[in-house]
């Protein structure tokens, strides 16, 4: 008796076998969601920061400024998995407009509180619809990409390109930011950052035609089962804790020691390169057609990135920290990307925004940890003391990535089994 397996192939045999950028761009139908998903992500890389810079002007200290920061990304992390699942199930667009109106209204409503004075309580109250209705705007993108791509080699090629695009936000966005507060008005960045928000969020929702379809709608009672089950979305969740702690911790790092040498404006130049470096290694990541798994370029690129970031509380002036700053930056790319990567490998498509969104919001989570932490230990300790966050967040995550790395390993999908001399009919296997 013979018996033969046969397993769904995982790439396109007539695509190249070093696919790129330029192939990419010319997807059909692409343009018409990335422009606008450029401009409705692009407050994402501003709202934290200028949170920071308004409520520490305000209230003059970090520490406060770094707990209202924390809870809007505590809260973003929470509803962001909640948004991707409403995505899934009901349309972006359904998710979208509404998200994109409450985010303006309670973005306003903190940067009003925190000019009058308001007490503590009152801006952490703002701080939490604030954060809970971020737009979800990259996994959306993301998504997207998946339906346009259906398991093309190019999706490596889009994560890289959606690093790289994350990255250019978080080039622009700081220093977008850091002018805005400190040229123009302490609150300009919250009011361009609510202003951006809403009219980019809804150019974006207006393209219906690129959107994931519905997953379940109307009377069907289709029954999807959550990303998080999957038990390797669970270890990139912590990797992606451990990268956000990396961006958190940066954030009002960066600032304290700006302040600490009398050049405020110099924060979003050093945020800027840090930023800059893991856009043009997120560039490199997308151009190379990698040969090892997945799972093993992910524990390389994080254990790259807490050797990095080990070092950032030894500098002590601008051009040192600019260095190591650059350097940790180009260490990130390569775990965000194949993080995303893995989830094309590990989760089924109904369920992949969902997903997103969980890495989003582990970051998110992770950078709202870091702000708090940070902020406490720049008041209460040395200058340059919250770049020890940064440290033992990657570090910590990086045990946990090597305990679990097997899990990162996607079971085979849609096996088929033919058995006798093939006058049998194949039977499906799990």
């Amino acid at each position: 008796m013979a018996s033969t397996v046969t397993t769904e192939p995982s790439e396109n045999p007539a695509a190249p076998s070093r696919p790129g950028y330029g192939q990419l761009l010319r997807t059909r139908g692409a343009w018409t969601f990335l422009l606008p998903g450029f401009a409705a992500r692009q407050p994402f890389a501003m709202l934290t920061l200028s949170i920071v810079l308004l409520v520490q002007h305000t209230t003059g200290s970090y520490g406060a400024a770094g707990a209202v920061a924390a809870v809007t990304g505590v809260s973003m992390a929470l509803f962001a998995p909640c948004s991707g699942r409403l995505a899934d199930r009901h349309g972006q667009r359904a998710v979208l407009i509404p998200g994109v109106l409450v985010h303006t209204l309670s973005g306003m409503s903190l940067t009003a509180l925190a000019l009058s004075h308001a007490p503590l309580w009152a801006l952490f109250a703002a701080a939490v619809p604030t954060g809970a209705s971020v737009p979800q705007v990259g996994p959306m993108v993301r998504a997207r990409w998946g339906v346009r791509l259906q398991g093309s080699p190019l999706m490596a090629t889009a994560a890289a390109f959606e690093s790289v695009t994350d990255e250019l936000t978080f080039v622009v966005g700081p220093l977008l930011a850091t002018a805005l507060c400190t040229a123009v008005d302490p609150a300009a960045g919250l009011v361009t950052e609510a202003a951006l928000t809403l009219f980019g969020g809804l150019l974006f929702a207006a393209r219906r035609s690129t959107q994931p379809p519905v997953t379940a709608g109307g009377h069907a009672r289709v029954r999807q089962a959550s990303a998080l089950r999957v038990p390797g979305v669970r270890v990139l969740i912590v990797t992606f804790l451990g990268i956000g702690s990396v961006f958190g911790g940066m954030q009002v790092s960066l600032a304290a020691f700006s302040e600490s040498i009398g050049e405020p404006g110099l924060n979003g130049v050093l945020y800027g390169t840090f930023a800059a470096g893991n856009m043009l290694s997120g560039i490199a990541c997308g151009a190379i057609a990698w040969k090892s798994a997945p799972q093993h370029r992910l524990v390389l690129g994080h254990t790259a990135l807490a050797l990095a970031a080990s070092a950032l509380w030894t500098a002590h002036s601008a051009l040192p920290l600019a260095g190591l700053g650059l350097l940790v930056g180009m260490c990130i790319a390569p775990a965000l990307i194949t993080g995303y990567t893995l989830v094309e490998n590990l989760v089924a498509a109904g369920a992949r925004t969902e997903a997103f969104t969980w890495l989003t919001g582990a970051v998110a989570l992770g950078q709202a940890a870091a702000v708090t932490v940070a902020g406490q230990l720049e008041d209460r300790l040395w200058d340059g003391a919250g770049f020890l966050v940064p440290l033992g967040g990657t570090l910590l995550a990086l045990v946990t990535l090597l305990a679990l790395r097997s899990r990162l390993i996607a079971p085979p999908r849609h096996r088929t089994v033919a058995r006798g001399v093939g006058h049998r009919s194949p039977v499906p296997v799990d």
